[in-house]
């Protein structure tokens, strides 16, 4: 299996120059538009049968989420738990036919709760691969790079009035991570703005801007956010189509 980042954050520098900022009230109605190409229910159904989609496809499909009655970034992901249990044990060279299905199964459970989860996608392309599966390791690959795309392009990064914009906190982490750059622990800038800080300057660049807005349009009274550490999206190496 090739090993991936290489020539894929050359294509970042590219996109990123055309930002995206998200426009709230046009997602909503063109996801709710049942004669729109940009239809939620069919945007998400083709992203589950692993179709090619375009970039505007998957800007609809990630700001959208934060629409939809299954959106509950607060809740625990308990499917999540069970993944990073079959990765802790697993040898990443060598996995057992049974790791890599319990692996495949206990991810795409996890993706019910978060469909758009760099770190799940990029579980599934290892995952798919070492059982041999080329055409859905790729179409998980297609997704994976698309996410990350989506999220650089909706903003530089680079100031607290230019954030790039996530749905989940740990899909900041997680581009980050795609980079093969270490970080530190968040500090919350603002109601909407949190800045990561990387373990060392790049380039002078200290560090991303990500507005979690929306991570609490739907907030429940009296919650108190807890932030718990993941399985690190940098400990496996995902997969490069060109």
């Amino acid at each position: 299996m090739k090993r991936i980042f290489t020539t894929l954050s050359a294509l970042f520098v590219v996109l990123s120059t055309v930002a995206q900022t998200p426009n709230n009230d046009l997602i909503f109605a063109n996801i709710n538009d049942a004669n729109s190409p940009l239809y939620y229910p069919n945007l998400i159904l083709r992203y589950k049968e692993g179709k090619s989609l375009s970039e505007q496809e998957y800007h609809h499909l990630y700001y959208g989420y934060a629409f939809q009655p299954s959106y509950k970034p607060l809740e625990v992901n308990s499917a999540m738990t069970r993944v990073q249990e079959i990765m802790a044990r697993l040898s990443i060279d060598t996995p057992s036919v049974h790791d890599i299905d319990e692996l495949i199964a206990a991810g795409i459970a996890a993706m019910e709760h978060d469909p758009f989860s760099p770190t799940l996608l990029n579980i599934l392309v290892y995952a798919y691969g070492a059982s041999g599966d080329k055409v859905r390791e790729e179409a998980y690959a297609n997704h994976l790079n698309g996410i990350l795309r989506c999220i650089e392009r909706s903003g530089d990064g680079l100031k607290e009035k230019t954030p790039m914009h996530i749905i989940m906190f740990s899909h900041g982490t997680d581009l980050i991570a795609s980079k093969s750059i270490g970080y530190r622990k968040g500090q919350i800038m603002s109601r909407t703005v949190e800045f990561v800080p990387f373990d060392r300057p790049r380039n002078r660049v200290k560090g991303y801007y990500f507005d979690y807005s929306r991570v609490y349009w739907n907030k429940p009274e009296n919650y108190t956010f807890k932030r718990e550490r993941t399985w690190q999206f940098n400990n496996l190496k995902p997969q490069e189509y060109k």
